[in-house]
């Protein structure tokens, strides 16, 4: 970002719309009372403790927090277990026959756990974890398939102090082997693979093939039988068959006594370039974070079923399926597949089927279900649902409008979230029972933490705004909170460099921020996602939600390319609506149209209409990579790609459409 950040301002889409709570929902909130977040901001540490105190310690911590940038500490002293807090508390009180876990697979199979039963099952899988050899502080890398195994695994993994690593079921046996590695894991547990599609992703072999290179912690290797085809290579001594081991284990584990900043998990992010980075999250902060989060941003009540369609291999499914929303008590949702299996109302089928009530999705998938077309939705009952929630990149605002409409009738608040691996927890969000949403924002901070946007020389433009002005710049937040991140496995230096360096004392998660005339906050997405065209800085962001604002638009992703008169020209990648066609006079209309909603200025020079765009497994597209493609150089790094053959076809089309 350069120093024409107020410029970026001004040619910021204008948002006008806004939805207050109904007073039906806001009579009924866990937060109803702006008040809040005074009460959270005049003391934070107070406030975080408060919360701190409704998970069960084992004992009492002493010191609330110490902080001296970038090392954090939190409710030193304190003892306690994860998993006592997510399960056992409630199997042995009145939730102990409440559902759990509701789990149903892309074949259509279904499971449910009780409380219960949850805590037999993760007591088992503990116990069989210790049989190998595995206590305390040792590492245990999953490799596993959406099934209720992979959240007992993790529970399990807590209950005895082994800091678990998960690594998503969709990354190749070298990025598997560098995390396994990285890490120093003792067991890998697996599947003989997982559904997507239709099509089996044969993860024993790809935990062969990341084996064959070189894993040499790796002491034994797990393997559910998910498929059931007998396909599995299971070498002797080696591999064992989860139904072999786990099934006679005892069901009485006592769960570890764990200090406060002992470490809960590694979680790897992977960047667009350089070696993925192990982040490490520890149990009683996080705890405390996910714990306050969920009951506050999602209005947690008792007979909630909570869908969060994310990935335990992502951070989102860590928080907000597994450790969240079990240490409230809460009934979670879990499923295997993609959500156009069978038919692409596969997600609003499960809402149907299982009565959810909460749904918590990424941009990237309200896009496409609006691309589909809304007769999927339309379909199905979804009169369960009662709020939604957007996470992974910030929300166009017709995409959050279509969400609320066709998905939540109008009725169910919309809690667009911003927050990281890094964070643990969300850290930007509406209230539901008290903030009036746009569409597009993350709106304010969470009680209890402090953001501010800096200018480039570090100056903070949040201390001096004043109602009626639009400030923007870069995204910091400069107080520690409990869920942060203590670093980033065996290379504290990048950690400090990566976070810490470009404003000294304060977190920099690298995005950019605009604050408007009521003080709402608007993520802009990553700093080096902004273009300066013509010495004018403009958010690849607002020109997609300007795109996403036409009718015939589904998606789209925008990058700067190289321009010799004007440094940069804006290129377009769309992908349209059913039942719309591409034609030239539709791309002159959508240039057009991005002039007419932001200014002259940011008419994208070219706009090329794509069926896809390439995405990582989690779902973000990747940019850089239509950078590759726009300027004509060779492609970078594709391992991450959900689909690789999506660039490359993008690059042949691109190209012979130049020419």
């Amino acid at each position: 970002m350069s120093n024409a950040t107020t410029e970026t301002i001004e040619t910021l889409l204008q948002e006008a719309r806004s939805f207050p709570p109904s007073p039906a929902f806001a009579a009924q909130a866990n937060v109803g009372d702006p008040a809040i977040y005074d009460e959270a901001a005049k003391d934070p540490i107070a406030w975080w403790e408060g919360w701190a105190k409704q998970l069960d310690w084992f004992e009492p911590w002493h010191t609330a927090c110490e902080f001296k940038a970038p090392n954090a500490k939190w409710f030193l002293g304190g003892k306690l277990n994860a998993t006592y807090n997510c399960v056992d508390r409630h199997a042995a009180g009145a939730r102990k026959n409440k559902t759990a876990i509701i789990w149903e697979g892309e074949p259509g199979d279904v499971r449910t756990y009780t409380f219960a039963e949850l805590k037999d099952e993760v007591s088992r899988a503990a116990n069989a974890l210790k049989s190998l050899g595995i206590g305390k502080g040792d590492v245990v890398c999953v490799y596993m398939p959406m099934v209720p195994e992979l959240a007992i695994v993790m529970l399990a993994c807590a209950r005895i102090g082994a800091p678990h690593s998960v690594v998503f079921g969709g990354f190749s046996a070298e990025s598997l082997q560098e995390r396994t590695n990285d890490a120093s894991a003792k067991v890998i547990i697996t599947a003989d693979g997982g559904w997507r599609r239709g099509k089996v992703i044969p993860l024993k072999q790809i935990v062969d093939d990341a084996m064959t290179m070189g894993c040499p912690s790796v002491e034994k290797v797990i393997v559910l039988d998910r498929i059931g085809d007998g396909k599995a290579n299971m070498q002797p001594g080696r591999d064992v068959w989860w139904h072999d081991l786990v099934p006679k284990q005892s069901a009485d584990c006592p769960c570890e006594t764990m200090e406060s900043e002992d470490l809960l998990y590694i979680l790897y992010t992977s960047g667009s370039t350089g070696k993925p980075k192990g982040i490490i999250h520890t149990t009683g902060g996080y705890m405390t974070g996910v714990l306050a989060t969920s009951k506050l941003v999602f209005d947690l009540k008792e007979n909630d079923i909570h869908f969060c369609t994310a990935d335990c291999g992502w951070v989102t499914g860590h928080s907000y399926i597994v450790y969240g929303p079990l240490a409230n008590g809460t009934t979670v949702l879990m499923y295997e597949g993609a959500p156009d299996t069978p038919d692409k109302d596969r997600f609003w089928r499960l809402v149907e089927k299982h009565r959810a009530t909460i749904l918590y999705t990424a941009p990237t998938a309200i896009r496409a279900f609006m691309k589909w077309g809304d007769e999927y939705p339309d379909r199905c009952d979804l009169s369960s649902l009662r709020l939604l929630g957007s996470v992974g990149e910030p929300i166009n605002p017709e995409a959050w409008i279509w969400y609320q409409q066709t998905i939540g009738k109008g009725r169910c608040p919309v809690v667009d979230t911003w927050w990281q691996t890094e964070t643990g927890a969300i850290m930007i969000t509406p209230l539901p029972g008290t903030t009036a949403t746009k569409p597009g924002s993350a709106t304010r901070p969470f009680p209890g933490i402090s953001a501010a946007v800096l200018n480039d020389e570090g100056q903070d433009l949040t201390a001096a705004w004043q109602p009626g002005q639009e400030i923007g710049g870069y995204l910091v937040i400069d107080k520690p909170w409990p869920s942060m991140t203590r670093g980033i496995l065996n290379d504290p230096e990048r950690f400090a460099k990566t976070y810490w360096s470009r404003f000294p004392g304060k977190y920099f998660p690298g995005d950019g921020a605009k604050m408007d005339a009521d003080g709402y906050y608007w993520l802009l997405g990553r700093v080096d996602d902004i273009m300066l065209v013509a010495g004018h800085n403009i958010s690849t962001m607002e020109v997609e939600s300007a795109l996403v604002d036409h009718p015939a638009v589904a998606e789209a992703a925008v990058i700067g390319r190289t321009h010799e008169l004007k440094g940069q020209a804006i290129a377009a990648f769309v992908i349209l609506r059913a039942g719309h066609e591409s034609t030239p006079t539709l791309v002159d209309e959508l240039k057009g149209h991005v002039a007419h909603k932001i200014g002259a200025l940011a008419r994208p020079d070219d706009i090329f209409i794509s069926a896809e765009l390439p995405k990582t497994r989690s779902g973000k597209i990747m940019r850089r990579l239509l950078r590759d493609v726009a300027e004509g150089r060779a492609l970078g790094d594709t391992t991450t790609l959900a689909d690789p053959a999506v660039v490359q076809a993008l690059k042949d089309k691109y190209e012979s459409t130049e020419s």
